[in-house]
């Protein structure tokens, strides 16, 4: 299905952003292909929509072909399981619970589509999809042919991968997962939130179905489940991914935090960073939940998540974005990263 000059915002989760010259709705694997072949023969810009949850568009919208990808495909065998990437990943999840298998439950209630969760390895409650993801089918518009990656070669690292370092390149087709049967156990408990809940060391697991619930609980509680009637849930998620300082880097964050008598958190990351929170700097910079007057606010339950208020433009949530990145880099000179792409604009 083809239409001109078609709104864009009513398929993001932001319900922000101006129009698309062109949109494409595929079906098929087939479909998808086509209408990527057809753009780039044609020369012009390429725009991928699956659920819409992670992406700011631009008031001006967007000059190519937007392509929403609207494949469907649940297909498990065992404990392996195939994913078509328009099938909307909640839903999947929570198949894979009433299948009795672990994997993925941490990750339950998050909007989008299954074929955007590799590009941003998306993670949430101490689990990612990198740590189940066994392939990624994807066609590779350089090479013109459809590829099949396996983990190893998707280069996941902390909310990134391969396929977002080089957004022009591969179009995600089918996702492909190996669970695990615990015998109605979830996987280990990463996340002390989620220990805390359920009074439990971390590592040890607990009932699947109720980790389910428990993520469910947590993320409403958040505002980051979708909800039409609630302005809280009109946002991309998480807007800012959580800092990972070097060494020196983290030296001068600690310094500035302990001049103001604070403990900030601090994790362990790969290489001899150390990971902080994004919401804790947000929160401490002056910036509280609720925080604004004007049509884009942060969420009145999550610091992280920024909102479209229901008259917003993309304008106003970025001006708000400014404020908070230029604030925190004021208070302790780390430097808020986006985590949703941008399309036609920046911060």
């Amino acid at each position: 299905m083809e239409e001109l000059d078609a709104p864009l915002a009513p398929l993001t989760t932001l319900r922000l952003g101006g129009p698309a010259r062109r949109l494409v709705t595929a079906h098929t694997d087939d479909e998808v292909i086509a209408a990527v072949r057809a753009a780039d023969a044609a020369g012009e810009p390429l725009l991928v929509l699956g659920g819409g949850s992670n992406l700011v568009i631009g008031d001006a919208g967007f000059p190519g072909t937007a392509l929403r990808i609207a494949t469907t495909g649940f297909a498990l065998d065992g404990t392996a399981l195939e994913l078509a990437a328009g099938e909307v990943w909640a839903d999947a999840v929570a198949r894979t619970i009433e299948a009795g298998l672990a994997g993925v439950e941490f990750l339950a209630g998050i909007p989008g589509s299954a074929g955007a969760t590799p590009v941003q390895n998306v993670g949430a409650y101490g689990q990612e999809v990198a740590q189940t993801i066994t392939e990624v089918v994807a066609y590779d518009r350089r090479a013109d042919e459809v590829v099949t990656l396996p983990n190893a070669a998707c280069a996941f690292s902390y909310r990134h991968s391969r396929f977002k370092a080089d957004p022009e390149r591969y179009v995600v087709l089918r996702v492909r997962f190996a669970l695990e049967d615990a015998a109605g156990r979830s996987t280990p408990v990463r996340y002390a939130e989620v220990a805390k809940h359920f009074g439990v060391a971390t590592d040890e697991r607990v009932d699947l179905r109720e980790a389910h619930a428990a993520v469910l609980g947590l993320r409403a509680g958040k505002g980051m489940v979708l909800d039409p009637a609630d302005h809280d849930t009109w946002s991309a998620g998480s807007f800012f991914t959580n800092p990972v300082l070097d060494p020196e880097q983290y030296a001068a964050f600690l310094a500035l935090a302990t001049e103001r008598e604070l403990t900030a958190p601090a994790y362990p990351a790969p290489d001899g960073h150390t990971k902080t929170s994004a919401a804790w700097l947000i929160d401490r910079a002056g910036f509280a939940k609720g925080y604004g007057s004007g049509p884009a606010t942060l969420s009145g339950k999550h610091t992280l998540a920024l909102t479209n208020r229901g008259a917003a433009t993309t304008e106003d949530l970025l001006a708000l974005a400014r404020e908070i990145r230029d604030g925190v880099r004021a208070a302790f000179g780390v430097e808020l990263v986006n985590e949703p792409v941008m399309v036609g604009v920046s911060l």
